[in-house]
């Protein structure tokens, strides 16, 4: 196995030279000998634009270097991926139907978002009209990134686009909790996705699970584990959607902590694609209010299988568990279909919900974003709000209220339109 320091390319680590045509030499040398490892050594930031992987090629950033994002347009050549038109139009680092490829060595990559911004409000920052993803793996087979920092991005930090056998553990991913569209990872149309042991915090969603439009030749997103991750967002920690041109199976998501964030768990229904077979188990989770800019109102837990638009017939959610969930909220589960049998056979099993004020937002309100009609109405908060659902089931389950409960909170069970319902064992305030 070839070793291949990108400083023996011509790679200056200077922090200001775009060091990208020196890292890509290294690639295709590396991937035209069969494979091996490119090296990103340390003591040295490096500076870059767009390069791309090839086959059985590992990029090692060693611990103390540093890989930074350059920002000018021209540094991100315009690219249109296989198999889709130019949805990531700009790209950092990207692979395109490779196999054996990863990203390890405990070093840092920085997508400098600062960069793309162009206004900081006190909730959120407003930026340009293109800002490039950290990464996106199109195509590909047998992926790893382990224990890594990836930071600041810009947009979207690990997306993997039709991929199968990937495994992201022991990473972390640092973005910035004001800026838009920084999720963590984005497995979308993939199969046999592991993430383990990994902190994120986001701006945006966490971990999240998609089946874009442009991409729905790649079939849909199945078998999916989630565990052992620490989730800060100013969105969903962990969700299924909202793009959803695909069907969503057999996910399962366990042991996580969820701290901070705007909504918990969320499964987001906007389009005809299916969510079936899931279970979010043993977990911790944290919500409060942010401003609305930020989609969510502070749930723990949300389901919902609404039109995206008014011509959209959502899919269907069914088969799905909740279980061994400890919840300090400003806002309650909400459940929400578009007909009455949007949502079939959810179970919570031992779920605790304290509502408690802790945010500066006084907002009372159900968000339904994005969605056809009115987004977002004025609504009491409820323990459990249940709407157009059949065989939902609340079983060995509380809400409480904490020390410090808002006025403004309703009643722990509101209960429309369900066909099948059924609570047991339950203690409600």
């Amino acid at each position: 196995m070839g070793i291949y320091s990108i400083l023996d390319f011509g790679a200056c680590g200077d922090g200001v030279t775009n060091d990208s045509g020196a890292i890509q030499r290294a690639m295709d040398a590396c991937g035209i000998a069969g494979g091996g490892i490119v090296i990103i050594p340390a003591g040295r930031n490096y500076r870059a634009g767009s390069f791309e992987f090839r086959s059985n090629v590992e990029l090692q950033i060693e611990r103390g270097a540093k890989l930074i994002s350059a920002h000018a347009l021209e540094d991100f050549p315009h690219h249109v991926f296989a198999r889709g038109p130019d949805v990531e139009t700009r790209v950092w680092i990207r692979a395109r139907h490779c196999q054996n490829i990863a990203i390890t060595g405990g070093g840092e990559i920085d997508g400098q978002c600062h960069a793309f911004a162009t206004e900081e409000l006190p909730h959120i920052y407003r930026t340009v009209h293109w800002k490039p993803a950290m990464t996106c793996f199109v195509g590909c087979r047998n992926i790893r990134v382990r224990d890594v920092c990836l930071r600041n991005s810009a947009f979207w930090t690990l997306h993997f686009v039709g991929c199968e056998d990937i495994v992201v553990q022991g990473v972390s991913i640092l973005n910035n909790l004001k800026f838009p569209n920084c999720d963590g990872i984005d497995p979308d149309h993939c199969r046999n996705v592991r993430i383990s042991d990994c902190h994120i915090e986001a701006g945006d969603d966490c971990i999240v699970l998609k089946n874009t439009a442009p991409f729905a030749d790649f079939g849909p997103t199945e078998n999916v584990t989630v565990t052992g991750c620490t989730l800060v967002s100013t969105s969903s920690a962990i969700k299924i959607g909202s793009e959803s041109c695909g069907d969503f199976r057999n996910c399962v998501f366990d042991a996580c902590l969820i701290s901070r964030s705007h909504r918990g768990l969320s499964i987001q229904l906007r389009d005809p694609g299916n969510v079936e077979n899931v279970i979010f188990s043993n977990m911790t989770i944290e919500t409060r209010l942010f401003h609305a800019d930020w989609w969510g109102a502070g749930e723990p837990i949300y389901v919902t299988a609404l039109p995206r638009t008014s011509q959209t017939i959502p899919g269907t959610i069914r088969n799905v568990r909740f279980s061994g969930l400890l919840c300090r909220s400003e806002s309650g589960v909400f459940v929400k279909g578009h007909t009455p049998d949007s949502i079939q056979d959810v179970t919570f099993d031992n779920v605790r919900i304290m509502l408690e004020k802790r945010s500066k937002w006084n907002d009372s309100r159900h968000d339904c974003r994005p969605c056809a009609g009115p987004g977002i109405t004025e609504q009491q908060p409820n323990g459990f709000y249940v709407e157009n659902a059949q065989d939902v089931v609340i079983r060995n389950s509380q809400v409480v209220k904490g020390e410090h409960p808002a006025g403004y909170f309703g009643a722990a069970l509101n209960i429309r339109s369900v066909g099948g319902f059924e609570h047991a064992l339950c203690n409600f305030f």
